[in-house]
């Protein structure tokens, strides 16, 4: 069976346009083609030397032969063989990157009783998962267990999720993330609300940041959907309802709790007398 460049040592590295090479370090191109130069110089200069031809000859063919020898049989034959000597330093860097935990965003439903966090916990570390943040909220039939979870490089949504399913969970999702996903949601609530709190107007841009979602148009609003939890309306007597909308991310209680605090908060500053010197 015929292999293809994917399978050659180092072709991740190549250009996915071009297919080429990076440039490996002069050091080791340097050494490579020496190594595979010189023993055919060796052997061409045994040859030569053996000959009964002038020195001129002697000098003008060696000549000759050395510049064919390193554009037609050197170079190529030392990217060829010493592919992975080549580019060992950028693959050693590709590997560690590849392998450098990556950050997630994982929902899952347990059981509300003892044990159950313990069992989904042993699960994770099976796969040397490590969990960085939980935050626990009551729903029907159990507890909606929201993590911020460093998984390694190699692990990716497909093996997430396995990892949820065997510790017990139900219903898992996991979603790529930042370290942005670190900040205390409630330290960021109250950031937004002090936003609110200097311009109530605010308050549409303030939710869909707190939730990260995004803002429906009432005519968006109006169109049915089957939303499965992921759409969230927010009264308001000044402004009128607001929708938002995160598609295959249900809202928990306690994001929409802190978006109607926020609305309640708009609401009650921009109905706040104002203040008038006397």
């Amino acid at each position: 069976m015929k292999h293809t460049a994917a399978n050659t040592p180092g072709a991740d590295l190549s250009c996915e346009v071009c297919g080429l090479m990076p440039e490996p370090p002069k050091t080791r191109l340097t050494l490579a083609n020496v190594a595979v130069m010189l023993p055919i110089e060796l052997l061409v200069h045994a040859l030569v030397v053996e000959t009964a031809l002038p020195y001129a000859a002697k000098v003008l063919v060696l000549t000759l032969a050395a510049t064919v020898l390193v554009i037609w049989v050197a170079e190529p034959s030392a990217a060829r063989l010493l592919r992975t000597w080549l580019h060992a330093p950028a693959l050693h860097q590709r590997s560690r990157l590849a392998a450098a935990p990556t950050l997630w965003r994982a929902r899952t439903v347990l059981r509300d009783e003892p044990g159950s966090l313990q069992k989904l916990t042993r699960a994770l570390a099976r796969t040397e998962i490590n969990i960085l943040s939980i935050h626990v909220h009551p729903v029907a039939g159990g507890v909606l267990d929201e993590f911020v979870l460093s998984a390694p490089g190699d692990i990716g949504e497909r093996g997430l999720l396995d990892a949820l399913h065997d510790g017990g969970g139900t219903s898992p999702h996991v979603w790529p993330t930042t370290a942005l996903a670190m900040a205390d949601g409630q330290t960021k609530a109250l950031s937004l609300a002090a936003r609110v709190a200097e311009a109530p107007g605010e308050l549409p841009l303030a939710v869909a940041e707190l939730l990260r979602a995004g803002i429906l148009t009432p005519d968006e609003a109006l169109l049915e959907a089957d939303d499965d939890g992921a759409r969230l309306k927010i009264p308001t007597a000044w402004h009128g309802p607001i929708t938002f909308a995160r598609p295959g991310e249900p809202f928990t209680p306690a994001e929409s709790a802190r978006a109607h605090r926020l609305a309640e908060l708009a609401e009650i500053l921009a109905h706040r007398p104002t203040a008038s010197c006397h």
